[in-house]
């Protein structure tokens, strides 16, 4: 049987800081690795091609889903795996998909879990992990919809679930959680602008009140995020405060624009 090679996918913009890191990790398995550059103002894309990957210059487009895609696209090996810049492979990881691979799975994907680093630790509950999400697939066997920031792969076919977990340190400390959280605000209210939500009484108690309060009694309470003490608090609380400003900002430009 021919041996199957594998190609790492990775859209980036502006992330010099994680480059390194993750390239060093994904070259303990893969054959090839593909990084879609979204016209970035550091130096992550020539760090990258001085890392022997071969870098696609694009513009940075407000769906991010589309420059991975076209990652996803100039992949020339029989198997694709997609990560993020914030994202690590350990070597155990590494391993298993090696052997996975070479097994030639029934399966056109794999789920893998991921630990997310908050606060200076991983997240144990919550709902932060096992936060699984769909990295492995076989080429064209799997594409993301570009529809939210949040969507998953796509798997024409089976899927199977890997053992290891891959490490997500997008928030390796406070202030980069909290930059974050205000593109991922900003996201929310335009899809509320797109559904035409109302910004009468009814919709400011729903998310200013119901929808904050569930979600972190979901978080901390049924998905006991309590177990992970201070940092758990500090996840569900901010976690529920999505909402409220994601509402916020959408009552604000309705304002604005009447």
């Amino acid at each position: 049987m021919k041996s199957q090679k594998i190609s790492a996918a990775i859209a980036t913009f502006n992330e010099e800081n994680n480059i390194v890191d993750c390239l060093k990790s994904l070259g303990q398995f893969a054959d090839e690795i593909v990084v879609t550059d979204g016209a970035s103002t550091d130096r992550t894309a020539g760090i990258a091609k001085e890392l022997g990957a071969k870098v696609i210059n694009t513009t940075n487009k407000s769906m991010f889903h589309i420059n991975k895609n076209l990652a996803i696209d100039k992949c020339t090996n029989q198997w694709i795996f997609l990560v993020d810049a914030d994202e690590r492979v350990s070597e155990d990881l590494a391993d298993e998909i090696k052997k996975k691979v070479g097994d030639n799975p029934k399966e056109n994907g794999f789920w893998v879990n991921r630990r997310n680093w908050f606060l200076g630790g991983y997240l144990k509950k919550g709902g932060a992990y096992p936060d699984r999400v769909i990295r492995l697939f076989r080429k064209g066997k799997g594409r993301l919809p570009e529809v939210s920031v949040h969507e998953q792969v796509e798997i024409d076919g089976e899927t199977g679930h890997l053992e290891n977990d891959i490490l997500h340190l997008a928030d390796p400390d406070f202030a980069r959680y909290l930059m974050r959280a205000n593109r991922y605000t900003d996201q929310t209210a335009k899809y509320l602008k797109k559904k035409k939500i109302d910004t009468g009484p009814v919709s400011i108690f729903q998310y200013t009140f119901v929808k904050p309060v569930s979600t972190f009694i979901s978080i901390y309470c049924v998905h006991r995020g309590y177990v992970d003490g201070f940092r758990g608090f500090i996840w569900a609380l901010f976690s529920a405060a999505h909402h409220f400003y994601a509402f916020v900002k959408y009552s604000q430009s309705q304002r604005d624009k009447s």
